[in-house]
């Protein structure tokens, strides 16, 4: 690399940065991945221990103590309503461990910054290849535990890639947008924590669309991630094929997203060896 050469920001460049790190780029989320568990027992166990403790709690709490149901017909095992929420807190989760993150992911690879020449732009995807390992493994457990309680799972789930597809684009470009303005601006990383935790409830995780009144639906659709969180829960439970109408909308300002994003990053990276 040379380091006086001006940074591409075309559309291009964001392929052609993935394709020629990414063998750089498997090694630190291989490395990001096991460091997370170094130095415990169970070591990587754990990525699948985590998520099935937590479905049992979701279990337990939702069908035996509040007795919940998804629906207004009642027709449906409460055991249900733990894998729908499940289902829904994996795409949620993903997409906050990806944001909190990505303000100080810059920071804290300082020495990157200033010592040596370093593609910066694929800090964000180590980020969002561990995060999507972790939700990965999740949906695994999500799978077994389908088969445990219903005895099957829908065919459907091979298009949960697809559903992926569009949403990782977004992730990627919020999180470089983000890593830049995290090194001029440290009071983005305090506040991406609270924001993630309103778009939670914002997000039909807890509760479906149409439980809301009409007037409301519409501010819930505009959440980004409304779409996501329903097109998961089709695709993994409910058996039904995402909408093509939705998922070609979603590739198109998910493309926008990361080339944006990627666009500001490169646009800005010049000043991080001042500032940090």
């Amino acid at each position: 690399m040379n380091p006086h050469a001006p940074y591409s920001t075309g559309p291009l460049s964001v392929v052609r940065s993935v394709t020629n790190h990414r063998q750089l780029i498997r090694q630190l989320v291989a490395r990001e991945v096991v460091g997370r568990y170094r130095g415990s027992i169970m070591g990587l166990a754990w990525s699948f221990l985590n998520p099935l403790l937590m479905l049992i709690i979701y279990t337990f709490v939702f069908s035996v103590v509040f007795k919940a149901r998804w629906g207004t017909g009642g027709t449906e095992d409460r055991s249900e309503f733990a894998l729908i929420l499940f289902a829904g807190l994996i795409m949620h989760t993903l997409f906050s461990e990806c944001v909190i993150r990505a303000p100080g992911v810059v920071l804290g690879n300082a020495n990157y910054v200033k010592k040596v020449v370093f593609p910066l732009e694929i800090l964000c995807w180590v980020s969002l290849g561990s995060a999507l390992f972790h939700a990965l493994v999740s949906c695994g457990v999500l799978l077994v535990a389908m088969v445990v309680i219903r005895h099957t799972m829908p065919w459907t789930v091979v298009l949960f890639p697809l559903v992926l597809i569009p949403f990782v684009l977004g992730v990627i470009g919020l999180s470089w947008a983000l890593a830049a303005f995290g090194v001029f601006v440290r009071d983005i990383g305090q506040l991406m924590g609270m924001v993630t935790t309103i778009l939670m409830f914002l997000t039909p995780i807890f509760y479906p669309v149409t439980s809301l009144p009409e007037r409301f639906r519409v501010w819930v659709y505009l959440n980004p991630l409304t779409w996501v969180v329903e097109q998961a829960r089709n695709t993994l439970i409910f058996g039904k094929v995402p909408s093509f109408h939705g998922w070609a909308i979603s590739m198109i300002l998910g493309a926008l997203v990361a080339w944006g994003g990627f666009w500001l990053f490169q646009r800005l990276r010049r000043g991080f060896s001042d500032v940090i």
